[in-house]
């Protein structure tokens, strides 16, 4: 398929020059494994619980672009069409039913799963990239990831490759070395391990695979998994997940009483992995309302808990101020850290909590797209179900997603969560 040639071409930091124009389609996406195991994780769940609710899932770009989303629609629509046209391969079915936590049922259900292009629209809306998938919840969920690895690659071929790679390869050169000299300071009760979790905004494929072969071979001591479920399997990496905002907002909308949410989320969680997958996330509305439902049943049975949003220092202190007063010993427990991290940001909080307890530290963004060029913060959320509109009630101004005002002022009341001031 022939590729709209785009009328802007976007200048690069280097030092001008425009991108040569691809002259076919190339696909972004080549494998349907190629996404993040909490997908999978999330998807098995609600098939085996709540296979009949119906969701919207919404695209948002929360920064500036250096030329409109608007001019990928056409290259979109044709990535969207391929997406939808690919199938599990047996080879991919065989390593999935291989992990302990899937089971051979969802297997059978991927087996003959295939996207439906009815169930997701790409349009301008006065100037603004606007993508929603609407449809069965177990046949829209798993769009996401794919989605915005789409956007990403298709908004960063526009620039010059070459000069890109390179500057990337230096600043991966420079954690690399970094990694080595932290590497040198005196050891703590408990070790640096981070993970890849960078699939949605990467600068391309080919470079997350490039980024992750080079971390696992130069710095295997620190490196220990990805979230890419088809690098984990190709490269023989642990894939690292468990849940996203996703679970706990569907939720807010499956007939539980409002106030009960989280802990029928999590109690289902529990039911479906009995052992497996413990860390549960901690900011769908807010740390304080989540500690207040995590109580000792389930302190117990999960193995620690992921910072998402706001003060990581503040949030990982009331994280174990609050296994302490469950008289839970915290270097029983793991806290993992996935914000908008860089290495240097890891290690600050690494120095800070690892006598304590154990921890992880995601990286997405700063690993598979550091590359001195302005990256996108874009987001495919879960906006309501069956249609109810659900919402986050983040840490952070601006990571909260609803349309719904009345809706969010009751989420707000009953969870009794101020709202957050935006800086100015």
């Amino acid at each position: 398929m022939a590729v709209v040639a785009d009328p802007i071409l976007a200048r690069t930091p280097y030092g001008g020059g425009s991108v040569a124009l691809l002259p076919t389609m190339q696909p972004v996406i080549r494998s349907l494994l190629e996404t993040d195991l909490y997908k999978f994780t999330m998807w098995q769940a609600m098939l085996h619980r709540h296979p009949q609710t119906q969701a919207e899932y919404v695209f948002i770009c929360r920064n500036a672009r250096d030329y409109p989303l608007t001019h990928l629609i056409g290259e979109l629509n044709e990535q969207l069409d391929h997406l939808c046209s690919l199938r599990f391969q047996p080879d991919e079915l065989a390593y999935l039913r291989g992990l302990r936590f899937i089971k051979t049922d969802f297997v059978d259900f991927l087996r003959i799963f295939q996207f439906q292009r009815d169930f997701i629209t790409v349009r301008d809306n006065a100037g603004t990239l606007e993508i929603v998938a609407r449809g069965p919840q177990v046949h829209v969920m798993a769009f996401e990831i794919h989605v915005l690895a789409i956007v990403n690659e298709l908004y960063f071929r526009r620039f010059e490759q070459a000069p890109a790679v390179a500057e990337g390869r230096r600043r991966l050169a420079d954690k690399v070395a970094l990694l080595r000299a932290f590497g040198q300071e005196p050891r703590r009760r408990n070790p640096f391990e981070f993970f890849d979790f960078g699939v949605r905004r990467r600068f391309s494929g080919s470079w997350h695979r490039e980024v992750v072969a080079t971390l696992q071979r130069e710095v295997p001591e620190f490196f220990k998994g990805t979230s890419n479920v088809l690098l984990a399997r190709d490269l023989g990496l642990v894939p690292i997940g468990t849940m996203a905002h996703e679970f706990l907002q569907t939720y807010q909308a499956l007939g539980v009483r409002l106030r009960d949410f989280q802990k029928a989320a999590l109690e289902a969680w529990v039911q479906e992995y009995r052992g497996d997958l413990g860390v549960a996330l901690t900011d769908v509305v807010g740390m304080d309302a989540f500690l207040s439902d995590f109580d000792l049943y389930f302190a117990k049975l999960f193995d620690g808990l992921r910072h998402d949003s706001g003060d990581p220092i503040v949030w990982g202190e009331k994280a174990l101020a609050h296994y302490a007063r469950l008289r839970i010993d915290t270097h029983t427990k793991r806290l993992v850290f996935s914000d908008g991290l860089s290495l240097p940001k890891a290690f600050e909080l690494y120095r800070h909590f690892a006598d304590r307890t154990q921890l992880g530290f995601g990286i997405g963004t700063n690993l598979t797209n550091d590359m001195g060029l302005h990256t996108l913060h874009i987001v495919m959320k879960l906006t309501h179900c069956n249609g109810q509109p659900v919402a986050k009630l983040s840490d952070s101004p601006g990571k909260i997603l609803c349309d719904d005002q009345t809706f969010l002022a009751y989420l707000r009341q009953v969870f009794n969560v101020p709202a957050l001031e935006t800086p100015g």
